[in-house]
């Protein structure tokens, strides 16, 4: 196989970057473009018959050869028609033509996250769809906003740099932004499960950044380091801060050795561009793994309820959850076959995260045929109509030629309280 099968893809409106699991590092690698070069342009070119992207499409706009595309992701989102040569295509299909061609040298792809600046249900399905044109099956694609790569980066790196809170600071051209890594407050009752969160904290619009953007001007330089370090200052006021990111074209220039200093004092401080394509790396390995331990990453737009069944799975017994706190809504939906014991009806637990709450549904099973022990076979399915509404769908699938299925089905809607005003009173 070349290069590996579990994938994270960076995606943004002016770029693309791939990371891919490396078996003999056991860590994620990301694909060179050139020499410590791992951005790829967001183009697409065509010319003689053939669709070729990235630096190649940038070289025919440069000669002004063939047709080449630009701005692919916003106009992918804005589901706009596009003009190359005497057709006219969908944006979204330009951009998987784009996604296809620059994973063209990985001969199978197993598990795929996108990491985006902002994600939310659109989004979600317009990639899961392109992950579904590539051949991945839809449960293997995966979508998360750029505070959640962050997020997973930071769980596979050594403890001390996350034992407090984490410190990411993005730079372009015009401004710089802070985020911060940290736990969410502990819910009674929840054991040694750790909920942690990426805020935003603080940003800056700073016109100095424009004058040494890419050419240093060593006078601006000096103003710009001096309201950085102010501005690092501010955000790491009353904090306790055991690492820092730096990422973005704006830090590729050395402007800002004072405000460095302050970054150092008592922390590691590290630089690079590739952070979020090994993040989403990371979570494809831990959806590929079924790697259920370590924190739970929560934000305004993620569940803080989960639905759970009491069942026996490889002999343990115990409430387990059909949906998972820590999901979107819109990506909750699932499938699941259960062996019922004797029972007339079936319990289930809606547990609250923000508030420790308990509720307790049950769905009457009136009507289901009787048979022996373990041998009524039930097939559960989860459908959500919004994100306060779970419909749960119970039905007799038969057990295999001993007994077809009776046709018995019931369905159940759970109201849950949303993610409005929850996830904030975990802060």
């Amino acid at each position: 196989m070349n290069k590996g099968s579990m994938l994270g893809y960076d995606l943004n409106e002016k770029s693309c970057q791939i990371s891919y699991y490396d078996e003999t590092k056991d860590e994620p690698v990301t694909m060179e473009v050139a020499v410590d070069n791992y951005q790829i342009p967001l183009m697409l070119g065509y010319f003689k018959d053939r669709w070729v992207y990235g630096k190649e499409a940038k070289r025919l706009a440069t000669v002004n050869e063939g047709c080449t595309v630009t701005d692919l992701f916003n106009r992918a989102v804005r589901q706009e028609k596009v003009r190359v040569g005497a057709k006219t295509h969908d944006a979204v299909w330009l951009l998987a033509k784009f996604i296809s061609l620059s994973l063209e040298e990985f001969d199978e792809i197993t598990y795929i996250t996108f990491s985006v600046p902002e994600n939310n249900i659109d989004m979600t399905k317009m990639l899961k769809g392109i992950g579904r044109h590539l051949g991945i099956e839809k449960g293997h694609i995966c979508v998360q906003d750029y505070k959640e790569s962050f997020c997973h980066y930071m769980f596979y790196q050594p403890k001390e740099l996350w034992q407090y809170e984490s410190a990411l600071f993005y730079c372009d051209a015009r401004e710089i932004k802070a985020y911060m890594l940290r736990r969410l407050n502990a819910v009674a009752g929840r054991g040694n499960e750790m909920f942690v969160t990426v805020d935003e904290v603080a940003s800056a619009q700073m016109k100095e950044l424009e004058a040494i953007y890419p050419v240093l001007n060593v006078d601006k330089a000096k103003d710009a380091d001096g309201r950085f370090k102010t501005f690092i200052q501010s955000v790491f006021e009353k904090k306790v801060v055991s690492s820092v990111y730096l990422t973005g074209e704006g830090f590729e220039n050395n402007w800002y050795p004072n405000s460095l200093k302050v970054l150092c004092n008592g922390r590691r401080a590290f630089l690079g561009n590739n952070l979020y394509s090994k993040g989403a790396c990371y979570t494809s390995i831990r959806r590929c793994r079924d790697y259920d331990e370590g924190p739970v990453y929560l934000d305004e737009t993620k569940m803080t309820e989960q639905i759970c069944l009491r069942m026996r799975v490889d002999g343990q017994e115990g409430w387990y959850p059909i949906v998972s706190w820590g999901t979107h809504w819109y990506e909750a939906d699932g499938q699941w076959e259960v062996i019922l014991e004797d029972t007339s009806d079936v319990e289930i637990h809606i547990e609250t995260l923000a508030a420790g709450d308990l509720q307790v549904e049950t769905v009457q099973l009136d009507g289901l045929p009787e048979r022996k022990d373990y041998s009524l076979r039930l097939q559960i399915e989860t459908m959500f109509l919004d994100e306060r509404t779970c419909k749960l769908r119970l039905k007799d699938i038969g057990f295999g030629e001993f007994y077809p299925s009776s046709g018995f089905q019931v369905e159940k809607e759970i109201h849950l309280g949303g993610i409005n005003g929850q996830f904030n009173s975990m802060s």
